[in-house]
């Protein structure tokens, strides 16, 4: 059951309702304007500075709240969770039905808009300084209960951050209104360093892709990648031609020396050695203390994100992390 919009919100599904009537859609069109506002940018989670945008529009104690409750998640950028408030109540400061007391037209309740039965899905264990009972009119209440309904629709280890905003409200502009406001939020290492390259464009794009089924030779968004057609495909919408195999991706470079500090976008390999490319994927950046990748990893998975080794030479799985590329 998702989470329902307050009254001045819902208004508007009439409105834009063609933007959802097509389900989740992927972003292509935004990500591949690499306007620096793209989903890795989200995925340093807690470790995102707020921004002055964010400060300036959420009360202390509610900005307080969005970052402890998104702790609770791993892969949960707070960011979001106060995009979703802010959206929602106006961070628990709206006067409209529903927010305070009661519920609005669509049977939401307090300060994150959660339907009755939502909310006692996730209201428990009560977190620190909640209500007991729970209720969704206490803040602290219903933020942990947002982070944990967010949490297992797929922003648990950076899974689907996406269709976890959608499941709160099936429509794809809420979608699109989420993760923009959430990008004027937080601002993160990633997102420093990614916004407007080439790198960061690729490494949005592919996010995008996540939960696209692996297929062998696959290079269609919404069909199926393998890992080097992710990253071939992801790099056109970033205006660079790769080969189209793991070991001519390797093989094209330029190398990342070994030591150096990745940059979201560098393609990471594994294999049994330098001419012996098996994998690859794409650099994302630290989350939650550990680097990650967005990868195409092997019949019966899905475009994922997932940790890669710390060094060179070090085991992945049957295979070793080789190295590093970064396209140009």
């Amino acid at each position: 059951m998702s989470i329902a919009l307050d009254d001045s919100a819902a208004s508007g599904l009439a409105t834009k309702a063609a933007a959802a009537a097509g389900g989740l859609v992927i972003l292509v069109a935004l990500l591949a304007a690499g306007a620096g506002a793209g989903i890795a940018s989200l995925l340093g989670g807690g470790a995102a500075t707020p921004s002055a945008t964010a400060t300036s529009a959420i009360p202390p104690a509610m900005l307080a709240l969005y970052q402890q409750a998104a702790t609770t998640c791993p892969g949960l950028p707070w960011t979001v969770l106060a995009a979703i408030g802010t959206i929602e109540s106006d961070n628990g400061q709206s006067t409209l039905p529903g927010v305070q007391s009661g519920a609005n037209s669509a049977g939401a309740e307090g300060d994150m808009q959660e339907l009755a039965s939502t909310f006692a899905e996730y209201d428990t264990p009560v977190p620190p300084g909640g209500a007991n009972p729970a209720s969704p009119y206490d803040p602290t209440d219903a933020v942990y209960a947002a982070a944990r309904m967010l949490c297992a629709n797929g922003a648990a280890n950076g899974a689907n951050l996406n269709q976890a905003i959608f499941d709160y409200n099936h429509a794809t502009w809420y979608v699109n209104e989420v993760l923009a406001l959430a990008q004027t939020y937080g601002q993160t290492q990633a997102q420093t360093v990614a916004a407007g390259t080439a790198g960061g464009v690729a490494v949005d794009w592919a996010l995008a892709q996540v939960g696209t089924p692996y297929i062998w030779g696959g290079e269609a968004p919404g069909v199926g990648f393998d890992c080097s057609g992710l990253v071939q495909a992801a790099y056109k919408v970033a205006g660079i031609s790769l080969p189209r195999v793991a070991q001519d991706q390797y093989d094209a470079g330029p190398q990342v020396p070994a030591g150096a500090p990745l940059e979201p976008g560098d393609l990471v390999f594994f294999g049994q050695g330098p001419t012996a490319i098996e994998h690859v994927g794409i650099y994302v950046g630290m989350q939650n203390g550990q680097r990650v990748m967005v990868d195409a990893p092997h019949a019966g998975a899905d475009v994922r994100v997932e940790p890669l080794p710390a060094t060179i030479d070090a085991a992945w799985g049957a295979e070793v992390f080789v190295g590093a590329t970064q396209p140009v």
